[in-house]
C-alpha cells in the first residue's frame, strides 16, 4: 500500500472526497497527508482528519497567500500543532514564478513558520519555485527537517537538501515526456524519496488534462518502480519506511 504525502483534498477543489478516498484505496493508496495553504482550508483539514482515520494533516500558509494572511492565522496553526494528526507545517515556502515584488514578505512568512517548526520540533513541507538559492539559504538557518515538495532541481541541489535532512517529493511531473527528472532521480538513493500527487494539480501521464486525485499515486509508483528497476512491493516498503522516519504517523 502507498501514501499520498501531498494532496489538497478540500471543497475548493472536490465535491466528492469520500468517493476519491474509496477509489484511492482500490488503487493501493491507503493513507493521505492533506496540505493546507490558507486559514480557510487549514480549518477544513482539521475537520477532515477527524472524519477519516487514514488522513493526516499539515497546516501552513502558502507563499501565494502572503498578501492575505495575518498574525491570527499563524496563531491558529500554532494552536493546533498539539493535534496528534497534524504531522507537519506546510505547505510553506517561496514562489518567485509570477512575481518577485513581494519577495521580502514571502521570506518573512517562511521564517515565521520555520521558527514555529523549530520550536515545536515538527517537520515542514516546503514549496520552492524559481527560488532555490533563497530556499537553501533560509533553510540552513533553522534546525528543521521535512520534505521538498515536487522537487525538480539538479542532483547538486538534491544533495544539498538531503544533507540537511530533507526528503524529496516525487509526483506526476516525473512522468511528463519533456521532464529531465528521470536522470536526476536515478542518482538519488530511494531512502531519500517519497511519493505525492499534489492533487488536484500535476496529473501524471497518460491522464494529463484531467483533474488529479490521490489514486494516481499508483501510476506514479509504477513509473518510479520501473525507473529504479524494483518491484512495487519494494517501493511501497521503502517509501513507507521513509515516511515513518520523517513523520509521527
Amino acid at each position: 500500500m502507498f501514501t499520498d504525502t501531498h494532496c489538497h483534498l478540500y471543497k475548493e477543489y472536490y465535491t466528492n472526497i469520500e468517493e476519491i478516498i474509496k477509489l484511492s484505496e482500490q488503487n493501493l493508496v491507503n493513507r493521505f497527508i492533506n496540505n493546507g495553504t490558507n486559514r480557510q482550508n487549514n480549518e477544513e483539514i482539521l475537520t477532515l482528519i477527524e472524519k477519516y482515520p487514514n488522513m493526516y494533516g499539515a497546516l501552513g500558509i502558502h507563499p501565494e497567500n502572503v498578501q492575505e494572511y495575518n498574525n491570527n492565522d499563524i496563531k491558529f496553526i500554532e494552536a493546533n500543532l498539539n493535534n496528534p494528526k497534524i504531522i507537519a507545517i506546510g505547505e510553506i515556502g517561496l514562489d518567485y514564478h509570477y512575481t518577485k515584488e513581494n519577495k521580502e514578505s514571502q521570506i518573512k512568512l517562511l521564517e515565521i513558520q520555520l521558527s514555529l517548526a523549530q520550536q515545536y520540533n515538527i517537520p515542514v513541507i516546503i514549496h520552492s519555485r524559481d527560488a532555490t538559492l533563497d530556499t537553501l539559504t533560509i533553510l540552513k538557518k533553522y534546525n528543521v527537517k521535512g520534505v521538498i515538495h515536487s522537487f525538480s532541481g539538479s542532483i547538486e541541489t538534491a544533495q544539498e537538501y538531503i544533507k540537511m535532512g530533507y526528503l524529496l517529493g516525487i509526483n506526476g511531473v516525473i512522468t511528463f515526456k519533456n521532464a529531465n527528472l528521470k536522470e536526476v532521480y536515478q542518482k538519488i538513493p530511494l531512502d531519500n524519496i517519497i511519493l505525492e500527487t499534489d492533487s488536484p494539480y500535476l496529473t501524471p501521464e497518460p491522464y494529463r488534462g484531467h483533474q488529479n486525485n490521490p489514486s494516481h499515486i499508483l501510476d506514479i509508483a509504477k513509473f518510479v518502480a520501473n525507473l529504479y528497476n524494483i518491484s512495487l512491493e519494494e517501493l511501497s516498503t521503502i517509501t513507507n519506511n521513509n515516511i515513518k522516519k520523517m513523520f509521527n504517523i
